[in-house]
């Protein structure tokens, strides 16, 4: 059953309201810069970081996922050449240390499944070098194509099912095969990771400052904050990016535009010179990004981490775009959503002639958030905590050369060098 309208977002359209439907994986935040936390972990760590990852890479390759259908990467002692495609997933696995945290969803009958809610496309352009990262609604039905699992049992090919459940079909691979059919983007590269995984690598990295333009109060995941900045970590950032009913219009699109914010300013916090100098962060961050990562077999080779790292390390923020697949409402069921293919076919064409795109839509969908300088005027300092690695955001470089495209206002999002706040559902 549909959820009831919380209040409207100020100044967005809606577009799609999504039910009481399972709390998507919140691990968006480390998912969507999974490759820049691999640039910067390895590159400016230099050997440290390289230590870190090769010393585990034996480990990490015993866990690794065949792709299937996908064509290899041949490798290369420079950085990846051509465009390149990763694909993240996130899963919300119950983790015996961290099930506590989630209720009925890690004590109900359903605790045993895992499903694939956070599904992002990284691509990674030709030169000149650009990174576009397309976040895939959980709610989204689509074609699932046969594929086969880890234990060689094989699921035929499904008309409309929703995104998330892929994963259940025939894992990682499964999901990676989907979106290679849904986007015809060719994806090498995968990994997934859990809800534990997150908590673990926002604690890596100390934590990170996130804006409020008006209070959040969400009884589900027991957030209850004034606006304001505030440094958040661990279990605090896992319940901010999975809350729904705080912000916009309490959907699950417009949970995703919150969650960028996070990823933005993570990433500033990942560029900033307290990050960049500290041997010993860098080598945590590797460490624990690389032992908290399910990875496709083509990831478990350094050097193809290094590869990825030397493509992406001098992207500047404007360049970093996160945008949301477009959809429409399902005309079978108000609380799903269906590919807008004529919008995405923008995108793709764009993507495949490595043209820098326009974001002409919102910023938000759903109202998730509002650009910084539209919050409220009451948006204080108050409720950060002390952390001096938090930096501002640097200065937008100049419009690249080339003919851009603009894409479809359908299609929202924003660039990492864009400062957005949480668009709450309180006002104090």
């Amino acid at each position: 059953m549909a959820k009831t309208s919380q209040r409207a977002p100020r100044g967005r359209r809606t577009v799609a309201r999504h039910g009481e439907l399972r709390s998507p994986h919140p691990a968006s935040l480390v998912l969507k810069v999974l490759g820049i936390v691999t640039a910067v972990a390895l590159v400016s760590g230099a050997g440290v970081a390289a230590y870190a990852v090769t010393d585990i890479a034996v480990e990490v390759a015993q866990n690794s996922v065949e792709l299937e259908g996908q064509e290899a990467v041949p490798p290369d002692l420079g950085a990846i050449e051509g465009g390149v495609n990763l694909f993240l997933a996130g899963t919300d696995a119950c983790e015996p240390e961290y099930a506590d945290y989630f209720g009925e969803r890690c004590t109900g009958e359903d605790a045993g499944g895992e499903l694939n809610d956070v599904n992002l496309l990284v691509h990674i352009s030709d030169e000149p070098r650009r990174v576009t990262v397309i976040s895939f609604p959980r709610d989204l039905m689509l074609s699932i194509p046969e594929c086969t699992d880890e234990d060689g049992v094989t699921t035929s090919a499904m008309w409309k099912q929703p995104i998330n459940a892929a994963y259940s079909f025939g894992g990682l691979s499964c999901v990676a095969k989907t979106v290679s059919q849904l986007s015809g983007q060719n994806i090498p590269f995968a990994a997934k990771i859990t809800w534990g995984g997150v908590i673990e690598i926002t604690d890596a990295i100390g934590g990170v400052e996130v804006c409020l333009a008006s209070g959040i109060s969400d009884p589900y995941t027991g957030i209850n904050w004034p606006a304001g900045n505030r440094t958040i970590s661990g279990i605090d950032a896992l319940q901010f990016l999975r809350t729904r009913h705080g912000v916009g219009d309490g959907s699950d699109l417009g949970r995703i535009s919150n969650q960028q914010q996070y990823m933005s300013r993570l990433a500033n916090k990942l560029m900033s010179e307290d990050v960049l100098s500290n041997p010993a962060l860098l080598y945590k961050l590797a460490t624990t990004t690389v032992e908290n990562i399910t990875p496709s077999s083509s990831l478990t080779n350094p050097v193809t981490l290094v590869q990825i790292a030397l493509a992406v390390k001098d992207v500047p923020f404007d360049e970093i775009s996160f945008v949301q697949y477009p959809v429409l409402e399902d005309p079978d069921d108000p609380n799903r959503v269906v590919p807008d293919e004529a919008s995405a076919a923008v995108l793709w064409a764009a993507l495949d002639a490595n043209e820098p795109i326009v974001i002409t839509g919102d910023v938000a969908t759903n109202g998730g958030v509002v650009l910084e300088d539209e919050g409220s005027d009451d948006v204080v300092d108050e409720a950060a905590e002390p952390d001096d690695s938090t930096t501002e955001t640097p200065a937008a470089t100049p419009a690249p050369t080339e003919t851009a495209v603009e894409l479809p206002s359908s299609i929202t999002g924003s660039t990492a060098a864009d400062a957005t706040c949480s668009n709450g559902n309180v006002n104090w």
